[in-house]
C-alpha cells in the first residue's frame, strides 16, 4: 500500500506514522516538503510517488486568527483540499480528508450525523467546508473524515494548554456552554487506517468522534481531576465554569458540535474502542 499522508507533523499525522502498517510505503509531508496550496506542486508529487490512498491531515486550524486571516485559511483548507482531490483523480487514487464539527452551526441538540446540514458560523468553517464540497465535486473516490476537539501527548491542544497554565494558576475560567466529544487523536488515526484497509472503500461524509460528550469546563475537570493524582502541583487547581459570552474571543463557536461516530463504526469489522484519557495524561506528566 503505497499512501501520501500530508499535514506529517500535527497531531494526527504523528499519530498515523506511529501506526501505519509496516508494509505500506509511506511519503509523509508537512508544510515544508509539500504546499498544497500549489496545484502543479501537488500534481507533480502524486504523478511521481503514485500513491493509492492519499490522506489529508494538512490544514489550517487557527480558528481566531482565521477571522482577520481568512485568505490563508482558503488556500489550506479549501484550495488545497482542492488540489489533493485533482491530484488523486488524475492517478486514479483515492482521497481521505480530515474535517471538523465546525461546519455545524451549533443549534442542534442532538448528536450530528453526516445526513444533517451544514451551516458554519465562522472563518475556520465555512473554510473547511468549502474544502469539503470541492473535494467531493471534483473527485468521487473522496472520503471526508469530520471529527472534534483533537487532543493527544503531541503538538499544541486543549489538554497540554490545561496542564501547562494548571502549573501557574490555581483557578482556570473555562467555557461551560459549549458541548463536544474530545478525540484522541491516535482513535482517529486507527479509524483512519481500518477505512483504507477496507475492501471497498466508502465514499462521502463520515463522522468520527470520541464517546464522551462534555463541555470544555467538564473536559479541563477531569484533566486536573487526573493530574492530580499524578503530580502534587495540581491538586489545588480549580476549574471555574463561565459563559462563552464571558470569554471574549474573535470567532464564534458552535454551542453543540456532538458527532455520532455510528455510520463510520458500522463499517470496521470492529468499532474503535476509545483511549481513556489517563493514558495519554500518563505520557504527558512525568
Amino acid at each position: 500500500m503505497r499512501i501520501l499522508l500530508t499535514g506529517s507533523q500535527g497531531q494526527l499525522g504523528t499519530c498515523l506514522k506511529e501506526r501505519f502498517p509496516e508494509e505500506w510505503e509511506i511519503i509523509a509531508c508537512d508544510s515544508q516538503t509539500l504546499d498544497i496550496t500549489d496545484a502543479q506542486n501537488v500534481l507533480n508529487m502524486v504523478k511521481t510517488f503514485e500513491p493509492k490512498v492519499i490522506i489529508n491531515a494538512a490544514a489550517y486550524t487557527k480558528v481566531d486568527a482565521a477571522e482577520t486571516n481568512s485568505e490563508q485559511a482558503f488556500a489550506v483548507n479549501a484550495t488545497g483540499t482542492l488540489n489533493l482531490a485533482m491530484a488523486a483523480k488524475s492517478i486514479g487514487g483515492r482521497l481521505i480528508h480530515v474535517s471538523t464539527e465546525q461546519v455545524f452551526d451549533g443549534h442542534q441538540q442532538i448528536p450530528l450525523n453526516e445526513n444533517m446540514a451544514p451551516n458554519p458560523i465562522n472563518v475556520y468553517g465555512q473554510s473547511k467546508l468549502a474544502g469539503e464540497l470541492l473535494a467531493l465535486h471534483a473527485h468521487i473516490d473522496t472520503t471526508i473524515v469530520r471529527t472534534s476537539w483533537v487532543y493527544s501527548e503531541h503538538g499544541h491542544n486543549f489538554v497540554k494548554v490545561m496542564l501547562n497554565k494548571g502549573l501557574e494558576m490555581l483557578k482556570m475560567r473555562v467555557v461551560d456552554d459549549q458541548i463536544g466529544c474530545p478525540t484522541y487523536a491516535g482513535d482517529l488515526a486507527e479509524a483512519i487506517i481500518k477505512l483504507v484497509q477496507l475492501n471497498h472503500s466508502p465514499r462521502g461524509l463520515l463522522h468520527f468522534a470520541g464517546d464522551q460528550q462534555m463541555s470544555w469546563a467538564d473536559f479541563a475537570h477531569q484533566i486536573f481531576t487526573l493530574a492530580a493524582e499524578k503530580k502534587q502541583s495540581y491538586r489545588q487547581v480549580s476549574v471555574e465554569r463561565i459563559r462563552t459570552a464571558d470569554y471574549q474571543c474573535a470567532a464564534k463557536r458552535p454551542a453543540y458540535g456532538v458527532l455520532d461516530s455510528t455510520t463510520l463504526n458500522k463499517l470496521l469489522d470492529q468499532p474503535i474502542v476509545p483511549t481513556p484519557l489517563a493514558h495519554v495524561m500518563a505520557k504527558l506528566i512525568d
